[in-house]
């Protein structure tokens, strides 16, 4: 493909919309619509995300035996989906100072050790250029109702078991889909 150009089509509060133009390899022109966090995309060094914008945080329990889901209603699809607590970094925040705050947002529950986290990721590439940075730690406290009258969270622990179930009936997030496959999968992947 050879990028073309790149028109902002629409400005919302928190996202923009984009026509990016191509050529593809047969000489056509290909316009594809995307969305972005960053509101002034320019050039296709623009598009390329290289900071993170959010943060996913996968958090165990002190006995590292069970992990925290949230069952959350996202406005998106109508519908209640199993994801990991998730959301943006703000200006000024380090991604583990956004993730230990939006897990005590999302769950009251605090993220007290970080044992690894993942490099940038697009969240979701088929239509967004948004990038997120994944968090892998243990948190410990009571469960509380979100600080957000906009996010209509139920989280809990799953053991690996419970995990297994879910799996097989309710909707889950794609990237939490899959992690909760890998760890509940007796499979060896190498």
């Amino acid at each position: 493909m050879k990028y073309i150009g790149i028109k902002k089509k629409e400005q919302g509060k928190y996202i923009a919309r984009y026509d990016v133009t191509y050529e593809t390899v047969d000489g056509k022109c290909k316009v594809y619509e995307m969305i972005s966090r960053n509101h002034n995309i320019t050039s296709p060094e623009d598009l390329r995300g290289r900071e993170a914008d959010a943060v996913v945080i996968v958090p165990c329990d002190e006995s590292g035996e069970r992990i925290l889901l949230n069952r959350e209603f996202r406005l998106a699809v109508c519908d209640w989906v199993y994801n990991f607590p998730a959301g943006m970094i703000d200006a000024g925040e380090t991604p583990e100072q956004a993730a230990c705050r939006e897990l005590l947002e999302e769950t009251g529950l605090e993220l007290y050790e970080i044992d690894d986290y993942m490099g940038t990721s697009y969240s979701a590439v088929g239509f967004s250029n948004e990038t997120n940075i994944t968090i892998v730690g243990k948190a410990r406290g009571e469960f509380k109702k979100s600080t957000s009258t906009v996010e209509e969270i139920q989280a809990r622990w799953y053991t690996k078991e419970e995990v297994k179930q879910l799996l097989k009936k309710e909707k889950f997030a794609a990237r939490t889909q899959m992690f909760c496959y890998m760890w509940t999968s007796d499979k060896k992947y190498e």
